[in-house]
């Protein structure tokens, strides 16, 4: 364990758009590439691009503020920049301590590095901008342009949660991809000396169950298959069992290395090699390995969710997205939720989910600026001028199962938009709070979960009956079942309160009674109609409603509430 204590790992994240030149930098910084670094895919050598997430390393003398530790590891997390490769950036968002947006000078911010700004406001707590390729600029405007440059990128961040962070100007790559090694990379040393000042103790835990994000795997003749990735929970020792969920199957940890030196124990942020017994690396690429039976498939979750404000237009309730949950990306439908309007200001709760609440469907996820009222008729006055909870949720359906640790980073986002339009395709992220692991969840899970629409119906006082009841009409079809609304409660507008006793002959009419008795001024507006209809028969009534232009029509209004998943599709009265 001490050889652990002594060397901090910290996991520094390399994002930006494509062709910015994240792999150059990373490599101009880099004295030890581990396995997965440099573009190790074939198909990347050829285009010049990075596909997956590469890491190197660099290590030096620890500075004073961090303490007893002798020597600091900055592990680099190169992210690929190209728009389809979103969900692998999204992946390697969950293990960085300190983001490192890279900008090319020349182009400023473009969709992916607005993109990835998203992705660290939701998963990173420090960045530092470089502003590469400086080299390209002519020299005489350099420092104007590396000036202005800085001041457009300050205000880009002014209302983020990186306002005030670092810019620096480098070069990494001086003449470009195809100029000679022998160029040397410029604003490289104040680049390390800033990223030691900008370094800090992540908070680190090695309790909880073991839980690694593997980037790289491979066999070694004689030895077995190691599996190399960065730890994101708990922590691991040699001999211990570890599970790799997606095989179902379970292997021994036979011996371990951080950056080809042998350790015994590694816990969370470690960046590690760990070989086990041999399986075929090919059929686990990437993927989780963790204590065994510590992960859940799930075929849906409910998550605490936020819309990412850059997202332009709604996100409504039944559209698919695609949901990036731990280091998995499918396609998933999604059902708005949030708390019934009188709890609307009570305080999140972002570690758990409480089933006995009543919970109040949205058609789309409610933001505050936009009064949500009008385009919600269904869920009544729940946005009063335009007001949102402070909480809201949704479920995920899943169009395949996931594997994935509780309360894990969610993002939906919608990848399928042309990665060439200039808009941001990520919609909202939250975290999972609880998932449902078995096939038939819809049955067996789901009506305990107490999500209401809110129902409004409205008819109109056809005419009187006697002093307790009229007879209605407007508020059914024809083939309604009217047994199922019998002794439901209405409102009439004159204010009296009345229960549908049931049909009136065959056209969908009813008879309400008032137990109360109808007032004197409502019986006065009922009256001329009802006149007119006992002398002249129903042809008159007709006509007298329609020239009837001194008297409103009286209107009837049922309201009630169903559950969502309620097998019974019950209509419920308060």
């Amino acid at each position: 364990m001490a050889a652990v204590a002594e060397t901090l790992n910290f996991n520094v994240g390399v994002l930006g758009h494509i062709d910015s030149g994240k792999t150059a930098l990373a490599r101009a910084l880099s004295t030890t590439a581990s396995t997965a670094a440099f573009d190790k895919s074939p198909q990347s050598r050829e285009r010049g691009v990075t596909l997956d997430l590469g890491f190197s390393s660099f290590s030096l003398a620890a500075p004073p503020h961090l303490g007893p530790c002798a020597r600091l590891q900055v592990t680099l997390v190169d992210c690929p920049g190209h728009a389809s490769l979103i969900r692998t950036i999204i992946g390697g968002s969950q293990i960085i301590d300190l983001m490192m947006l890279v900008v090319d000078v020349t182009k400023g911010m473009q969709t992916q590095s607005a993109e990835c700004l998203v992705i660290g406001e939701i998963a990173c707590p420090r960045m530092v901008v470089i502003l590469n390729k400086i080299d390209l600029l002519p020299e005489a405007k350099k420092q104007a342009t590396i000036d202005r440059m800085t001041k457009k990128m300050q205000k880009t961040l002014e209302n983020t949660r990186f306002n005030g962070c670092p810019i620096i100007p480098v070069a990494a790559k001086p003449g470009g991809p195809d100029a000679p090694e022998t160029e040397t990379a410029q604003g490289i040393s104040e680049l390390i000396e800033l990223l030691i000042s900008q370094t800090y103790i992540p908070k680190r835990d090695p309790c909880g169950s073991f839980l690694m994000a593997v980037d790289h795997c491979f066999s070694i003749k004689g030895q077995g298959t190691v599996m190399t990735g960065t730890i994101l929970s708990g922590s691991v020792s040699v001999n211990d069992s570890v599970e790799i969920p997606s095989l179902k199957v379970t292997r021994k940890v036979k011996s371990m290395q951080m950056f080809r030196k042998p350790v015994n124990t590694a816990i969370q942020g470690d960046r590690v090699g760990i070989c086990v017994t041999q399986f075929d690396p090919k059929q686990l690429e990437r993927g989780l390995v963790c204590t065994p039976e510590s992960l859940r498939t799930l075929h849906a979750a409910i998550i605490s969710v936020k819309k990412i404000p850059y997202f332009k237009g709604s996100v409504h309730t039944k559209a698919k997205f695609h949901i990036t949950v731990g280091h998995e990306t499918v396609m998933g439908k999604v059902t708005f939720f949030s708390p019934v309007p009188e709890e609307f200001e009570d305080e999140p709760v972002t570690d758990c989910f409480v089933f006995d609440r009543e919970y109040l469907y949205q058609e789309e996820y409610l933001s505050p600026a936009k009064d949500a009222g009008a385009d919600l008729s269904e869920a009544g006055t729940q946005t009063e001028g335009g007001r949102a909870p402070r909480q809201q949720w949704a479920l995920l359906e899943f169009e395949k199962p996931v594997t994935c640790p509780k309360l894990c980073l969610v993002i939906g986002s919608k990848l399928d938009t042309n990665i060439h339009a200039n808009t941001c395709r990520l919609a909202f992220h939250g975290v999972l709070l609880e998932g449902f692991e078995e096939k038939n969840y819809a049955e067996d899970s789901l009506p305990k979960l107490k999500i209401f629409k809110l129902k409004h119906k409205e008819g109109q006082v056809e005419r009187v009956s006697d002093d307790y009841s009229v007879i209605g009409r407007s508020l059914f079809k024809k083939e309604t079942n009217m047994q199922l609304f019998v002794g439901m409660k209405v409102n009439l507008s004159t204010g009296e309160a009345g229960v549908i006793e049931g049909g009136f002959g065959q056209s969908g009419k009813f008879k309400i009674r008032i137990p109360d008795g109808l007032t004197p001024e409502s019986k006065l507006q009922l009256a001329p109609s009802s006149k007119k209809k006992l002398k002249g028969g129903k042809e008159d009534s007709t006509k007298a409603d329609d020239g009837k232009s001194e008297t409103h029509p009286i209107t009837i209004t049922l309201a009630f509430k169903r559950y969502l998943f309620d097998p019974q599709k019950k209509m419920i009265q308060s």
